[in-house]
C-alpha cells in the first residue's frame, strides 16, 4: 500500500509538471487509473506458485484438498549429497540378486519425485513392501526418493539417478526373461513434465522423451510402467510398446487427487496399491479394480473423473499372465504411511 500512494503521489507530481492548467479533479483522477493499472497487478500475483514450474494450481494432483507444501530442505551440504549420489546407487544394485535362470524375474524401480510431501514417500515405501511381499520380488526392488529424512540411506529420485538405476538393474536381469516394474509417483504438470525436487538442489524435471531415452538406453525389453501423477496420460504415447504395459493415474488432460501434506496416499495409489493389487496379482485386472473405484470415489467428492489410462503390449500381456500364474497365494499386506 505505502508503494501505492508513493507511486500515486509520483504520478500527480508527473501530471502537475506535463498540463499544468489541470485542476485536481482532472490530474487526481487520471493519476489514481493510472497507478492501479500499473501498480495493482502486483497485489494480484501469487508469488508462491513461481517456487513450482508450469503446473495448474487450481487443478492440480491434490484439488481443493490443499495448496503445494512449502520447500523443505534437505540436511546437510548439497554438494556432499549430490557428490555421493553415485555411490548410493551402485551400493543399491549390488544389493539386488541377479536373474534366476530358467524363469522370469520382476525387478522393481519405485521413484517419489517430491521432496515437500511425505505422500510420495509413503507410495513408494508401500510399492516396494508389497512387491516383495505379494510378488516375489524380495531382493529384486530399489527405491529412488526425495525426502529430507531419507537422504542418507536412499538414493534420491533424480533423473541422472534414475538412468543410473536402469543401468544398473539391466545389469542383473537376463534381457530376454525378466521384467522391469517402474513406478513413479510425484506431482504432474499439464504439459506433460515429473515434477521433480529437493531443496536446495536444482533438479531436473522428467518429460515422457527423456523417461523413454533412459528405458532405451538401459537395454531392458520387457518393461511395466506406471505413473501416478497428474495428467500422466501425456506418457503413453512415448512409453508404449509391444512389450511393454503402461498404466497412469490420469488421462492426458486430467488431474489425479489425493496429495497434500496432510494425506497418506493419493487416489489412485489407495485404489491400485493398497486395494486392488492386495485383492488379485494380475496387474492388469487390478487397474480395472483401481479405475472403478478411483472413479466412484472421484464422484462422491464431486470431483472432475480423471480417468486412469492402460496400454497393453501386443507381447507383454502373454508374458505376464505366465509370470503371474506361477505366483505363491499370499496374504495381503495393509498400507500405512513411512514413519
Amino acid at each position: 500500500m505505502v508503494a501505492f500512494l508513493w507511486w500515486l503521489l509520483a504520478l500527480l507530481r508527473l501530471l502537475h509538471s506535463l498540463v499544468p492548467r489541470w485542476r485536481w479533479w482532472q490530474s487526481g483522477p487520471t493519476a489514481l487509473l493510472a497507478s492501479a493499472l500499473t501498480v495493482g497487478p502486483f497485489f494480484l500475483i501469487d508469488s508462491a506458485s513461481y517456487f513450482y514450474p508450469n503446473f495448474d494450481l487450481e487443478n492440480a494432483q491434490y484439488a481443493d484438498e490443499a495448496e503445494f507444501s512449502p520447500p523443505r530442505q534437505a540436511p546437510g551440504s548439497a554438494e556432499s549429497l549430490l557428490y555421493r549420489q553415485p555411490a548410493m546407487v551402485d551400493y543399491a544394485v549390488q544389493q539386488l540378486l541377479p536373474s534366476t535362470p530358467g524363469q522370469t524375474d520382476v525387478y522393481l524401480l519405485a521413484f517419489g519425485g517430491d521432496g515437500n510431501e511425505d505422500v510420495f514417500r509413503n507410495e513408494v515405501n508401500y510399492a516396494e513392501q508389497l512387491m516383495q511381499q505379494r510378488f516375489a520380488m524380495r531382493g529384486r526392488t530399489l527405491t529412488l526418493l526425495n525426502h529430507p529424512d531419507t537422504t542418507e540411506e536412499t538414493p534420491l529420485a533424480t533423473l541422472t539417478n534414475l538412468r543410473s538405476a536402469l543401468r544398473g538393474i539391466a545389469g542383473k536381469m537376463n534381457p530376454d526373461e525378466d521384467v522391469l516394474l517402474l513406478f513413479l509417483t510425484t506431482h504432474g504438470s499439464a504439459d506433460h513434465q515429473l515434477f521433480v525436487d529437493l531443496q536446495p538442489l536444482p533438479l531436473d524435471q522428467i518429460d515422457p522423451s527423456q523417461l523413454r531415452e533412459a528405458l532405451d538406453a538401459s537395454a531392458i525389453r520387457w518393461r511395466v510402467m506406471i505413473v501416478s501423477a497428474c495428467y500422466s496420460g501425456g506418457f503413453i504415447d512415448a512409453l508404449q510398446s509391444p512389450m511393454s504395459l503402461v498404466i497412469t493415474a490420469a488421462s492426458a488432460d486430467r488431474a489425479s487427487f489425493g496429495c497434500g501434506a496432510e494425506a497418506q496416499i493419493t487416489y489412485f495409489g489407495r485404489a491400485l496399491l493398497a486395494e486392488a493389487l492386495n485383492e488379485t496379482q494380475s496387474l492388469i485386472a487390478a487397474f480395472e479394480l483401481a479405475s472403478e473405484a478411483v472413479a466412484l470415489r472421484e464422484k462422491a467428492d464431486d470431483f472432475t473423473a480423471s480417468n486412469p489410462q492402460i496400454a497393453i503390449g501386443a507381447l507383454i500381456q502373454p508374458k505376464l499372465r505366465s509370470w503371474e500364474s506361477k505366483l505363491e497365494p499370499a496374504k495381503p499386506g495393509p498400507f500405512a504411511p513411512a514413519q
